[in-house]
């Protein structure tokens, strides 16, 4: 495709750049959401509440309780996970996380706004709905949609038996280069197996995604769990021991593919479904 450009030049060829770099991310996003659609792979939606104090806190917990996951529940949702930082987390306090899985990007569209149909939802919620502009119940929420990886389709239901307050929940990001090399990286966890890796050492996955909308592209998550801190910490290092880590890691294909991890230790909050 040729792309005119009357001014010339190096600002020419830099606008020509961009324009090719949203093209290829635009089919990434195309393509990545027809194959999920074939394969009957669900979509998540991650949302992260920034909250000013606990008085917020409180709104968006009782809003989550009362209203969002009942109403979603009525609407066939029927697990939703809504999470906390730990404690010595700087965002403690101030962040709740909300894990909602769809079986279709249709579904997505349609209770987004089918959700406000329903009249317990808009009682339950009235505080959190109806706040005025001069308080409200958040500062901010930051929404992702992911696609589940076809090594995993669907959302799992970890299996612990401590109490909540003490199980790990880890949120995993991992950010590449570019388009191309995330492509690889999520191949690593699909074709390379690092899923069924995760899935053999134990590592109780909720899930595995492909961010096909959020503010740090490209990029894939995902969340596996634990009974408490210390076995986490034996669960990774056996991970990092384990001779089909070791293998694939060293495989010349999956080379440079993470430019940036980013990990959150989070814990379930009492009326959260996982």
């Amino acid at each position: 495709m040729e792309i005119a450009c009357p001014s010339g030049g190096k600002n020419c060829i830099e606008m020509k750049r961009k324009i090719v770099s949203f093209l290829l991310l635009f089919l990434t996003v195309i393509v990545t959401i027809s194959f999920a659609q074939k394969g009957k792979q669900e979509f998540y939606e991650i949302k992260i509440y920034t909250l000013r104090d606990r008085s917020q806190q409180s709104r968006v917990d009782a809003y989550l309780k009362d209203a969002y996951i009942p109403a979603m529940h009525r609407a066939g949702i029927k697990s939703i996970g809504v999470f906390v930082p730990v404690e010595s987390d700087t965002t403690s306090g101030k962040r709740i996380y909300v894990l909602t899985p769809y079986s279709s990007l249709d579904q997505f569209t349609k209770l987004t706004v089918g959700v406000l149909s329903d009249p317990d939802y808009l009682t339950s919620g009235r505080d959190y709905i109806d706040a005025v502009y001069t308080n409200a119940p958040y500062a901010r929420i930051e929404s992702m949609l992911l696609r589940a990886f076809s090594g995993m389709p669907s959302i799992g239901l970890p299996v612990l038996a401590t109490p909540r307050s003490e199980r790990i929940y880890e949120l995993r990001s991992y950010e590449s280069p570019t388009e191309k090399i995330h492509v690889n990286k999520v191949k690593m966890f699909n074709d390379g197996d690092e899923v069924g890796l995760f899935k053999r050492l134990g590592f109780n996955a909720v899930f595995y995604g492909d961010v096909i909308s959020g503010s740090h592209m490209p990029n894939l998550m995902y969340m596996t769990t634990f009974a408490n801190r210390a076995s986490r910490d034996e669960h990774w290092k056996s991970f990092s021991d384990d001779s089909q880590w070791k293998n694939l890691k060293a495989m010349e294909e999956y080379q440079n593919n993470v430019s940036k991890n980013t990990i959150y230790f989070l814990h379930p909050v009492e009326y959260s479904d996982y």
